[in-house]
Protein backbone atom coordinates (compact mmCIF):
# COMPACT_ATOMS: atom_id res chain seq x y z
CA UNK A 1 0.00 0.00 0.00
CA UNK A 2 1.51 3.43 -1.13
CA UNK A 3 1.39 5.77 1.91
CA UNK A 4 0.00 9.21 1.25
CA UNK A 5 1.78 11.25 4.10
CA UNK A 6 2.79 14.77 2.51
CA UNK A 7 1.60 13.57 -0.84
CA UNK A 8 0.25 16.72 -2.65
CA UNK A 9 -2.94 16.13 -3.82
CA UNK A 10 -5.22 17.68 -6.57
CA UNK A 11 -8.78 17.61 -7.32
CA UNK A 12 -10.94 19.40 -10.18
CA UNK A 13 -14.66 20.29 -9.74
CA UNK A 14 -13.72 19.99 -5.58
CA UNK A 15 -16.55 22.37 -4.62
CA UNK A 16 -19.20 19.25 -4.34
CA UNK A 17 -20.18 15.70 -5.54
CA UNK A 18 -17.60 13.33 -6.65
CA UNK A 19 -14.55 15.98 -6.46
CA UNK A 20 -15.89 17.26 -2.12
CA UNK A 21 -16.08 13.53 -1.38
CA UNK A 22 -12.51 12.67 -2.58
CA UNK A 23 -11.39 15.47 -0.77
CA UNK A 24 -13.01 13.88 2.18
CA UNK A 25 -11.29 10.81 1.44
CA UNK A 26 -7.91 11.87 1.36
CA UNK A 27 -8.22 14.55 4.29
CA UNK A 28 -7.41 12.13 6.85
CA UNK A 29 -4.35 10.69 5.38
CA UNK A 30 -1.32 13.21 5.84
CA UNK A 31 -1.87 14.56 2.55
CA UNK A 32 -2.24 18.12 1.14
CA UNK A 33 -5.09 18.51 -0.46
CA UNK A 34 -5.14 21.60 -3.87
CA UNK A 35 -8.96 21.91 -3.94
CA UNK A 36 -10.02 23.23 -7.44
CA UNK A 37 -13.10 24.71 -9.04
CA UNK A 38 -15.01 27.81 -10.21
CA UNK A 39 -17.63 28.53 -6.95
CA UNK A 40 -14.75 29.66 -4.21
CA UNK A 41 -17.10 30.00 -1.82
CA UNK A 42 -18.11 26.31 -1.80
CA UNK A 43 -14.44 25.39 -1.99
CA UNK A 44 -14.19 27.21 1.23
CA UNK A 45 -16.76 25.90 2.86
CA UNK A 46 -15.75 22.44 2.02
CA UNK A 47 -11.76 23.43 3.64
CA UNK A 48 -13.67 24.88 6.80
CA UNK A 49 -15.71 21.70 6.78
CA UNK A 50 -12.59 19.28 6.59
CA UNK A 51 -10.11 21.47 8.96
CA UNK A 52 -12.99 21.40 11.59
CA UNK A 53 -13.65 17.13 11.07
CA UNK A 54 -9.81 16.43 11.29
CA UNK A 55 -8.19 19.06 12.33
CA UNK A 56 -6.10 22.40 11.74
CA UNK A 57 -3.35 21.06 10.91
CA UNK A 58 -4.77 19.31 7.67
CA UNK A 59 -3.58 21.66 4.76
CA UNK A 60 -5.00 22.75 1.89
CA UNK A 61 -4.71 25.13 -1.14
CA UNK A 62 -7.48 26.41 -2.82
CA UNK A 63 -7.83 27.26 -6.76
CA UNK A 64 -10.72 29.08 -7.84
CA UNK A 65 -10.45 27.63 -11.48
CA UNK A 66 -12.46 27.22 -15.01
CA UNK A 67 -10.77 24.20 -16.36
CA UNK A 68 -12.22 25.38 -19.57
CA UNK A 69 -9.61 28.29 -19.74
CA UNK A 70 -6.15 27.16 -20.89
CA UNK A 71 -4.38 30.22 -19.97
CA UNK A 72 -6.11 30.25 -16.32
CA UNK A 73 -5.00 26.56 -16.22
CA UNK A 74 -1.34 27.52 -17.25
CA UNK A 75 -1.18 29.98 -14.52
CA UNK A 76 -3.09 28.22 -11.76
CA UNK A 77 0.07 25.34 -12.19
CA UNK A 78 2.68 27.23 -12.94
CA UNK A 79 2.31 30.17 -10.28
CA UNK A 80 1.66 27.13 -7.15
CA UNK A 81 3.72 28.47 -4.03
CA UNK A 82 6.71 26.30 -4.16
CA UNK A 83 5.17 23.97 -1.02
CA UNK A 84 2.60 23.16 -3.42
CA UNK A 85 4.07 22.70 -7.12
CA UNK A 86 5.09 18.77 -6.94
CA UNK A 87 1.76 17.56 -7.60
CA UNK A 88 1.77 13.75 -7.02
CA UNK A 89 -1.66 12.94 -7.30
CA UNK A 90 -4.26 14.56 -9.98
CA UNK A 91 -7.62 13.74 -9.78
CA UNK A 92 -9.26 15.24 -12.97
CA UNK A 93 -12.98 15.15 -11.61
CA UNK A 94 -14.34 18.66 -13.49
CA UNK A 95 -17.05 17.83 -15.34
CA UNK A 96 -21.04 18.02 -16.41
CA UNK A 97 -23.80 16.98 -18.59
CA UNK A 98 -25.90 19.37 -20.21
CA UNK A 99 -29.52 18.43 -21.84
CA UNK A 100 -30.73 15.19 -22.99
CA UNK A 101 -31.90 16.47 -26.77
CA UNK A 102 -31.91 14.50 -29.71
CA UNK A 103 -28.08 15.50 -31.49
CA UNK A 104 -30.29 16.59 -34.60
CA UNK A 105 -32.00 18.95 -32.13
CA UNK A 106 -29.24 20.24 -29.69
CA UNK A 107 -28.18 22.68 -28.21
CA UNK A 108 -24.68 24.32 -29.06
CA UNK A 109 -23.88 25.71 -26.24
CA UNK A 110 -24.82 22.74 -24.29
CA UNK A 111 -22.26 20.83 -26.26
CA UNK A 112 -19.60 23.80 -26.09
CA UNK A 113 -19.20 23.26 -22.16
CA UNK A 114 -19.46 19.43 -21.99
CA UNK A 115 -16.62 19.40 -24.83
CA UNK A 116 -14.81 22.47 -22.76
CA UNK A 117 -15.19 21.02 -19.62
CA UNK A 118 -15.00 16.89 -19.79
CA UNK A 119 -12.74 16.96 -22.63
CA UNK A 120 -10.25 19.60 -23.15
CA UNK A 121 -10.40 20.70 -19.42
CA UNK A 122 -9.05 17.10 -18.46
CA UNK A 123 -6.29 17.44 -21.37
CA UNK A 124 -5.45 21.23 -19.91
CA UNK A 125 -4.91 20.04 -16.47
CA UNK A 126 -2.92 16.66 -17.41
CA UNK A 127 -0.75 18.96 -20.02
CA UNK A 128 0.78 20.84 -17.42
CA UNK A 129 1.01 18.85 -14.08
CA UNK A 130 2.11 15.35 -15.62
CA UNK A 131 5.31 16.59 -16.87
CA UNK A 132 6.25 17.28 -13.40
CA UNK A 133 5.41 13.94 -12.79
CA UNK A 134 7.57 12.67 -15.25
CA UNK A 135 10.79 14.77 -13.90
CA UNK A 136 10.14 13.86 -10.33
CA UNK A 137 9.41 9.80 -11.61
CA UNK A 138 6.49 9.40 -9.32
CA UNK A 139 2.52 10.25 -10.02
CA UNK A 140 -0.97 9.33 -10.51
CA UNK A 141 -3.61 10.52 -12.99
CA UNK A 142 -6.97 9.74 -12.20
CA UNK A 143 -9.64 10.57 -14.79
CA UNK A 144 -13.49 10.03 -13.67
CA UNK A 145 -15.26 9.07 -16.60
CA UNK A 146 -18.58 7.43 -17.05
CA UNK A 147 -20.10 3.98 -17.97
CA UNK A 148 -21.86 6.95 -20.83
CA UNK A 149 -17.58 6.13 -22.10
CA UNK A 150 -18.86 2.32 -22.77
CA UNK A 151 -22.18 2.70 -23.62
CA UNK A 152 -24.18 5.14 -25.38
CA UNK A 153 -27.86 5.85 -24.51
CA UNK A 154 -30.60 7.82 -25.46
CA UNK A 155 -30.31 11.64 -25.68
CA UNK A 156 -26.91 11.34 -24.61
CA UNK A 157 -24.84 11.49 -27.80
CA UNK A 158 -22.66 13.93 -26.71
CA UNK A 159 -21.63 13.87 -23.23
CA UNK A 160 -21.16 9.99 -24.32
CA UNK A 161 -18.81 10.97 -26.90
CA UNK A 162 -16.91 13.51 -24.62
CA UNK A 163 -16.70 10.52 -21.61
CA UNK A 164 -15.60 8.32 -24.73
CA UNK A 165 -12.93 10.82 -25.38
CA UNK A 166 -11.46 10.66 -21.79
CA UNK A 167 -11.24 7.12 -22.15
CA UNK A 168 -9.40 7.11 -25.02
CA UNK A 169 -7.04 9.90 -23.59
CA UNK A 170 -6.39 7.40 -20.73
CA UNK A 171 -5.46 5.00 -22.44
CA UNK A 172 -3.35 7.14 -24.79
CA UNK A 173 -1.98 8.49 -21.95
CA UNK A 174 -0.98 5.31 -20.37
CA UNK A 175 0.77 4.35 -22.95
CA UNK A 176 2.74 7.49 -23.43
CA UNK A 177 4.07 7.27 -19.90
CA UNK A 178 4.70 3.23 -20.60
CA UNK A 179 8.59 2.93 -18.98
CA UNK A 180 7.75 6.06 -16.68
CA UNK A 181 6.78 5.45 -13.12
CA UNK A 182 4.08 7.18 -13.39
CA UNK A 183 0.34 5.78 -13.37
CA UNK A 184 -3.14 6.27 -15.25
CA UNK A 185 -6.80 5.01 -13.85
CA UNK A 186 -9.77 5.54 -15.48
CA UNK A 187 -12.52 5.72 -12.65
CA UNK A 188 -15.94 5.15 -14.35
CA UNK A 189 -19.24 5.61 -12.45
CA UNK A 190 -22.67 4.21 -13.32
CA UNK A 191 -25.65 6.71 -11.84
CA UNK A 192 -24.63 8.40 -9.12
CA UNK A 193 -26.95 10.89 -7.10
CA UNK A 194 -24.99 14.22 -7.04
CA UNK A 195 -25.95 17.56 -9.01
CA UNK A 196 -25.20 15.93 -11.86
CA UNK A 197 -28.88 15.88 -13.28
CA UNK A 198 -29.40 19.37 -11.47
CA UNK A 199 -26.90 21.05 -14.21
CA UNK A 200 -27.82 18.54 -16.74
CA UNK A 201 -31.68 19.77 -16.24
CA UNK A 202 -30.94 23.48 -15.99
CA UNK A 203 -31.95 23.41 -12.22
CA UNK A 204 -34.79 21.28 -12.76
CA UNK A 205 -34.91 19.82 -9.64
CA UNK A 206 -38.67 17.95 -10.09
CA UNK A 207 -37.00 16.23 -13.47
CA UNK A 208 -33.56 15.58 -11.58
CA UNK A 209 -35.29 13.71 -8.98
CA UNK A 210 -36.87 11.52 -11.34
CA UNK A 211 -33.77 10.50 -12.84
CA UNK A 212 -32.67 8.38 -9.47
CA UNK A 213 -36.88 7.43 -8.64
CA UNK A 214 -37.31 3.85 -7.41
CA UNK A 215 -33.87 2.90 -7.20
CA UNK A 216 -30.51 3.21 -5.30
CA UNK A 217 -28.23 4.93 -6.70
CA UNK A 218 -24.78 5.16 -5.81
CA UNK A 219 -23.36 7.94 -3.92
CA UNK A 220 -20.02 10.23 -4.24
CA UNK A 221 -18.55 8.27 -0.92
CA UNK A 222 -18.45 5.22 -2.62
CA UNK A 223 -16.75 6.78 -6.11
CA UNK A 224 -14.20 8.44 -3.23
CA UNK A 225 -13.68 5.30 -2.11
CA UNK A 226 -12.36 3.41 -5.24
CA UNK A 227 -10.16 6.50 -6.14
CA UNK A 228 -8.52 5.80 -3.13
CA UNK A 229 -8.20 2.47 -3.41
CA UNK A 230 -6.67 2.95 -7.02
CA UNK A 231 -4.07 5.40 -5.85
CA UNK A 232 -3.24 3.90 -2.52
CA UNK A 233 -1.86 0.11 -4.54
CA UNK A 234 1.82 -0.66 -4.55
CA UNK A 235 3.83 1.07 -7.41
CA UNK A 236 3.93 -1.94 -9.41
CA UNK A 237 0.19 -2.00 -9.49
CA UNK A 238 -1.82 0.09 -11.69
CA UNK A 239 -5.45 0.12 -12.22
CA UNK A 240 -5.91 0.93 -15.53
CA UNK A 241 -10.02 1.38 -15.57
CA UNK A 242 -12.62 0.36 -13.43
CA UNK A 243 -16.57 0.83 -14.33
CA UNK A 244 -18.82 0.93 -11.12
CA UNK A 245 -22.41 0.62 -11.36
CA UNK A 246 -24.95 0.18 -8.29
CA UNK A 247 -26.87 -2.78 -8.27
CA UNK A 248 -29.68 -1.90 -9.77
CA UNK A 249 -27.94 -0.76 -12.86
CA UNK A 250 -27.38 -3.37 -15.05
CA UNK A 251 -25.90 -1.12 -18.27
CA UNK A 252 -26.33 2.30 -19.33
CA UNK A 253 -29.89 2.00 -20.29
CA UNK A 254 -30.85 -1.07 -18.13
CA UNK A 255 -31.78 0.07 -14.22
CA UNK A 256 -34.23 -1.81 -12.11
CA UNK A 257 -36.82 0.41 -10.50
CA UNK A 258 -39.00 -0.49 -7.30
CA UNK A 259 -42.73 0.74 -8.07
Amino acid sequence: MVFLQNQIVMITGASSGIGAACASAFADTGSKLILAARRYQRLQQLADELKNKYGGSLQIHLLQLDVRDSLAVESAINNLPSPWSDIDILINNAGLSRGLDKLHEGDFQDWEEMIDTNIKGLLYLTRYVVPGMVTRERGHVVNIGSIAGHQTYPGGNVYCGTKAAVRAISEGLKQDLLGTAVRVTSVDPGMVETEFSDVRFHGDEERAKKVYQGLTPLTPEDIADVVFFCVTRPSRVNISEILIVPTDQASATLVHRRS
